[in-house]
């Protein structure tokens, strides 16, 4: 990559700004340093969601945004006062309260306010110093993207492995009153990253939609067949699978509804909603197989701007998940986003991805009782652990590792294999 290309965004905040040089006077530039966030608040998505929760001051200052090649960004613009910046600052520190630099004594580090014309000269330096002075690329953990000619070996690779291996399940969890959880249902899953370094942790398997679409089809086989060899003594009531639409229709997936399980669980299958774009006859469909069979059917990957663009009373899904992020903790107020949900039924609406209490608190706001992500899991593995005889020795990355599999060595390390299945009560069950 080229330095011209790398430092496009910067470059052309240096020609905007001897664009205005004539009347520097009407203008300041904001410029926040994300690249001094913690690096697990510098995710791509997450410099996104930050960057969107200053959509409103770019408008409000007639201005512009740079995202610049460091993961910073600046917004040149007019009236940008102190006091605006502070409130912007301020909604950071409570989506992002485990990060220090928000906190320090000079916040200007992380959200600096040049005014003009005083500081034109030293933030147009501060600009070019980056792009003189930055080292060069760093390609060591670039990945290379999956080829057609290389499907036949990842696919002869996936049959080679034991997938079952790789199976993972989580708990979707139910809140009935303020000190009781229950166990609504879990969900199967082969993560992409488990797969990759199962072939090649070099090669970015995702690139390539089509080969993407073609591999995963395959895996959804691969997974249904995993269940066969799966340890569980306790089966949950209700399971769900990531599946394509296409996957509904296949003999696997018959027999797996037939009798390909213990206990005969409720199937739910959670499909992408570009897959339903993609063929909608197909999801009218497979829902309605599913409905004759008693299973159900649930829209997976939503954020509430999806949310707002699909016609739920058209499509009729028995289950919706929505994915959290922390910035969705200031929208409290989204009068559209809760008559959407009040009108579904929040019964039926599953908030996803949830990462701390602060999750938990926005979905009840919203009427929303049934929760899974990483929260979830550290509430349920402190559940068992507490009741577990080992649950002193084992440490809680232990028990959540094997909670998690379906089968494998690290998971028959765990003496109570009872305890670590049996953490919370099912819904309308035992």
């Amino acid at each position: 990559m080229s330095q011209t290309n790398r430092f496009m965004a910067e470059k052309n905040l240096l020609e905007t700004l001897d664009r205005i040089a004539r009347n520097q006077a009407a203008y300041s530039v904001l410029y926040v340093s994300l690249s001094k966030l913690k690096p697990k608040n510098r995710h791509p998505s997450f410099i996104k969601i930050i960057a969107k929760l200053f959509d409103d001051l770019v408008g409000a200052a007639e201005g512009m945004m740079f995202i610049l090649n460091s993961g910073d960004f600046a917004i040149l613009g007019k009236n940008i006062t102190s006091a605006i910046v502070a409130d912007a600052v301020d909604k950071l520190r409570q989506g992002l309260a485990s990060d220090p630099i928000l906190f320090g004594s000079n916040i200007s580090e992380f959200a600096r306010l040049y005014h003009f014309p005083e500081d034109f000269t030293t933030l147009y330096e501060y600009i070019e110093h980056q792009i003189s002075n930055a080292p060069p690329p760093d390609f060591s953990n670039l990945k290379y993207p999956v080829e057609a000619a290389q499907m036949e070996g990842v696919l002869a690779h996936l049959d080679a492995i034991n997938v079952a291996d790789i199976v993972k399940h989580q708990s979707i969890i139910r809140l009935k009153n303020a000190n009781h959880f229950e166990l609504m249902f879990q969900e199967f899953f082969v993560a992409v990253k488990d797969l990759s370094a199962r072939y090649d942790k070099d090669v970015d398997l995702t690139a390539n939609k089509w080969l993407f679409l073609y591999l995963t089809q395959t895996l959804d086989k691969k997974t249904i067949a995993s269940f066969q060899v799966a340890e569980l003594k306790h089966w949950p009531h209700r399971v769900s699978l990531n599946l394509h639409l296409s996957s509904v229709f296949t003999p696997e997936f018959d027999n797996l509804a037939d009798n390909g399980l213990p206990s005969q669980p409720q199937i739910i299958a959670e499909v992408q909603m570009m897959d339903i774009f993609n063929q909608l006859d197909s999801y009218f469909e497979a829902k309605e197989k599913l409905h004759a069979h008693g299973h159900q059917i649930l829209i997976d990957g939503l954020i509430p701007e999806t949310l707002s663009l699909i016609d739920l009373n058209h499509l009729a899904p028995d289950l919706i998940k929505l994915f959290w992020n922390p910035m969705m903790e200031f929208d409290t107020d989204n009068q559209e986003l809760r008559k959407t949900i009040e009108h579904f039924g929040s019964e039926r609406v599953i908030l996803a991805k949830c990462t701390d209490e602060k999750a938990l608190r926005w979905g009840i706001s919203y009427g929303i009782r049934a929760f899974q992500g990483p929260y979830m899991d550290n509430l349920e593995t402190a559940v068992i652990r507490a009741r577990c005889p080992n649950g002193q020795i084992c440490s809680a990355t232990d028990c959540l590792k094997r909670r998690r599999l379906i089968t494998g060595t690290e998971r028959r390390q765990c003496p109570y294999i009872d305890f670590l299945e049996n953490s919370l009560e099912q819904e309308n069950g035992n």
